[in-house]
């Protein structure tokens, strides 16, 4: 099975024959939406004054108040943080981003890590919290737990900076393996559709937006 991450489970969720265009055939790319260009811009001015100290730019004033919160946090604070980790089957280790041995990896927009205590922030610039997903956070604190193994309690949240809405969680470190098993019945369906090369569409009002044009279901926008 190919290197996964909570997005590309997602967007398999979502619809398969997606998924094999973007993920397997790589005939297709995503060139992101103007919201996706927009909070990657939000993105980068947390990280360069998490990292720099570079003052927010006027059009982000929201963000001040929720970056300057979360610097003043003691312990190692890492921006954008790569982590990968390996299964074989039976046991999670630690690896790189790109090693040969990754089974998931994900980017984390900021970890503080403070002795036997950890914070893991995933920026949101969307306005709707109704449909906030914590298991994106489940997967980072148990590849946390796996790189850093001094770590015994991580306490994360997604944070809507736009609205000022923290939708927080609580991990253990005895719970490490179940937050790496959190994905696992859709994980059984990709090896599944992998195996007998069964990649089906899934139609909905998101079919307008996807860039598998030439889908049947892709009506265009």
């Amino acid at each position: 099975m190919n290197a996964w991450s909570y997005s590309s489970i997602k967007t398999f969720e979502q619809c398969p024959k997606k998924y094999y265009h973007l993920k397997v055939l790589k005939d297709v790319k995503d060139v992101g939406s103007a919201a996706s260009i927009y909070g990657n811009m939000v993105h980068k001015a947390a990280e360069d004054y998490i990292k720099d100290g570079t003052e927010i730019p006027e059009k982000y004033a929201f963000l001040r108040p929720v970056v300057e919160a979360f610097e003043k946090i003691p312990g190692d604070k890492h921006c954008e943080l790569r982590l990968g980790v390996a299964f074989d089957g039976e046991n999670y280790a630690p690896t790189t981003f790109f090693g040969k041995d990754v089974w998931w990896r994900g980017i984390i927009d900021l970890l503080i890590v403070d002795g036997e205590k950890a914070y893991i922030i995933d920026y949101k610039t969307g306005k709707n919290v109704k449909y906030a997903d914590t298991k994106q956070l489940d997967l980072m604190a148990g590849a946390v737990f796996i790189h850093y193994p001094e770590v015994e309690t991580i306490k994360s949240a997604l944070a809507f900076v736009v609205t000022n809405d923290f939708i927080k969680k609580d991990h253990k470190k005895e719970l490490a393996l179940s937050y790496m098993n959190t994905f696992d019945p859709l994980l059984v369906r990709l090896v599944a559709a992998e195996e007998n090369n069964v990649w089906n569409a899934v139609s909905s009002p998101l079919c307008a937006y996807c860039p598998v044009t030439k889908c049947e279901h892709n009506r265009g926008r």
